[in-house]
């Protein structure tokens, strides 16, 4: 649950980066959250859980 909100935290910070920059319109923005929550719907969102899961776990381990 953790990964999943600051996953979320992050992608919102990005999103709204780049609306204030100029570089992602508001259009584009709707259709990428669009295409989040068809994508949530679908049979590949184990998979994309799973995937950032384990990204999540390997960035974690790793020590500087």
């Amino acid at each position: 649950m953790a990964v999943s909100i600051s996953v979320v935290l992050l992608l919102v910070i990005l999103a709204v980066v780049f609306l204030r920059n100029g570089a992602l319109k508001v259009s584009h923005a709707v259709v990428c959250g669009l295409l989040g929550f068809y994508l949530a719907s679908t049979s590949m969102a184990p998979t994309i859980h799973d995937g950032l899961t384990a990204t999540a776990e390997i960035v974690s381990s790793i020590r500087p």
